[in-house]
């Protein structure tokens, strides 16, 4: 039961957020071999001046095992 949790900068809209949803969806589906019903996607906004705190240290420098796509800034 894959849940994909995307963080990305306040601002989009809900149908651009309903769209993302809609491709990671798929894109579980392809990859894992899941049925749509056993994926759940949630979507959080970050403000930009709270990306590095709340999202780069917390989430990709202090979890690096779980990085499977590295980002290609450093904000530091």
């Amino acid at each position: 039961m894959p849940h994909v949790v995307v963080k990305l900068y306040s601002g989009r809209t809900e149908q651009q957020k309903a769209a993302l949803a809609e491709a990671v969806t798929r894109a579980v589906v392809e990859a894992l071999r899941y049925g749509e019903y056993s994926v759940s996607v949630g979507i959080e906004d970050v403000e930009p001046k709270d990306w590095t705190e709340k999202v780069y240290k917390t989430d990709i420098i202090a979890k690096p095992a779980t990085i499977y796509k590295q980002p290609g800034y450093d904000p530091r």
